[in-house]
């Protein structure tokens, strides 16, 4: 290599604290700033960007395990056929079953997250849902979901990793979506009454016309509304005079006046009934029937009831009909026992385990609360005499830990308040909530049992 005509040295350059020294009266300084509108190109597909052990990968592996049969047979689109090709099944059950778990109620929220969110497009993977096929799917598969409960404790059943001998019943109160102000007494439906009628016959009358500010779809909504509106006052009518009934035969047994009844417009089947907080609200009784072993939710139900006192029962029924076994020992609480529910448990050859009424106050006052009282039959004698031993109240003790921990599950997912109005959808609401807590925990179950295999 030719050297230089005049060899100058290694070029010497400053340190930053010499140029800082230098600078004394200072400058601007260089920065790294955030630049959102920049375009950027990711070459990553949707299964790379989520992670590997995200939940949503779980909820569409149990998924994919299901029978939907039942929603499939209803689709009418099929291969060598014309028609739209309809939304898979298994897309809304994952969603539904997702957005439970993740505490989303809301159908018009669930169809915004599918844009937004990461783990709901991932769901989707490029399939467009809105608002009124989330919420159609929900509350017109009512049969279907209580199907999919039945299948997915059956088959845990058939793994034996749920036994069904022993069951914990527990009811919880649920906010109606009805307010205070909608429950209003018989004169005052009536009157509503003829004027939703009223209202539905003007509506009639414009259908007839050309639309001169609104469109016919504008008109048609409209009377699409009054309509229900009209339906809902005439069911109000209806449970107002069968509630009304029921508190006139009440009255009669405990020599009180009788109040005077009043139904919701907006939801005809809810009813004020209190809550733990003490205040009076409009809401539903639902009912979990938890396997105390496994805490698989076995049994679900939806109630206007404002007690438990009748509840046990119709459970029974319901697990007999579900998977043709009732369970041997049933723990409930007090509101559950009284003298007929026991009574009726031991006619289907169930034990009752729940404690007894004042049992503490009896004691210090030196009477027995175990002994045969008068008027007692045999089940509820052997229910007195059982409750006092020492192995009862330990049994009576997993009552705690398996049908209020399932509530205390089902609250931090949001089950606060009905996001659905009449019995049936929100019965449908609380079975999808039992469906997700039965797939979290039978993988659970399932792994475990792997591990003890293993």
């Amino acid at each position: 290599m030719t050297p230089a005509l005049f060899d100058k040295g290694e070029p010497s350059r400053p340190t930053p604290g010499e140029v800082a020294a230098t600078h004394t009266t200072g400058g601007t300084p260089r920065l790294r700033v955030p630049h959102r509108g920049q375009v950027e190109m990711h070459w990553k597909s949707l299964d790379e960007l989520l992670e590997p052990d995200h939940p949503a990968r779980m909820v569409w592996a149990a998924v994919g395990k299901l029978d939907l049969s039942p929603w499939l047979s209803e689709i009418k689109a099929v291969e060598g056929a014309v028609g739209r090709d309809a939304t898979a099944p298994k897309l809304l059950t994952a969603l539904w079953i997702f957005a439970t778990l993740d505490g989303v109620g809301s159908a018009r929220e669930v169809a915004r997250l599918c844009e937004k969110h990461l783990a709901y497009q991932w769901l989707c993977g490029g399939v467009t849902v809105n608002y009124h096929l989330l919420a159609d799917f929900r509350s017109q598969g009512g049969e279907k979901w209580d199907r999919l409960l039945t299948q997915i404790v059956g088959s845990l059943m058939a793994e034996n990793l749920v036994t069904m001998n022993r069951v914990a019943q527990d009811g919880m109160r649920v906010r109606a979506g009805a307010g205070k102000a909608s429950f209003r007494r018989r004169s005052r439906l009536e009157q509503c009454l003829q004027e939703a009628r009223e209202q539905v016959e003007a509506l009639k009358k414009l259908a007839d016309e050309p639309p001169e500010g609104a469109s016919r779809r504008r008109q048609a909504a409209r009377q699409r509304a009054a309509d229900e509106r009209q339906r809902r006052i005439e069911e109000a009518i209806r449970h107002c005079e069968q509630l009304q009934e029921q508190r006139d035969k009440s009255a009669k047994t405990s020599g009180r006046k009788p109040t005077e009844a009043r139904a919701s417009t907006t939801d005809p089947e809810a009813r004020t009934m209190k809550f733990p907080d003490g205040g009076y609200r409009p809401g539903y009784n639902v009912q979990f029937s938890t396997d105390t072993e496994s805490g698989i939710v076995v049994g679900v139900d939806v109630t206007n009831h404002g007690t438990d006192a009748e509840e046990l029962p119709p459970m029974l029924d319901q697990l007999e009909e579900r998977y043709d076994r009732q369970p041997a020992e049933a723990l409930v609480d007090g509101g559950f026992a009284t003298r007929q529910t026991i009574e009726d448990a031991a006619e289907r050859g169930c034990v009752v385990y729940a404690p007894l009424k004042e049992e503490e106050k009896q004691l210090a006052a030196g009477k027995d609360p175990y002994a045969r009282k008068p008027g007692d039959s045999d089940a509820v004698a052997a229910w007195r005499e059982r409750m006092g031993t020492a192995a009862a109240k330990s049994i009576y003790r997993l009552r705690g830990q398996t049908a209020e921990w399932v509530n205390a599950l089902c609250r931090n997912r949001g089950f606060w308040w009905m996001p659905v109005r009449g019995q049936p959808k929100c019965r449908t609401v609380a079975v999808l909530y039992a469906v997700v807590h039965n797939i979290v925990r039978g993988v659970k179950l399932r792994a475990e049992a792997t591990m003890a295999s293993g």
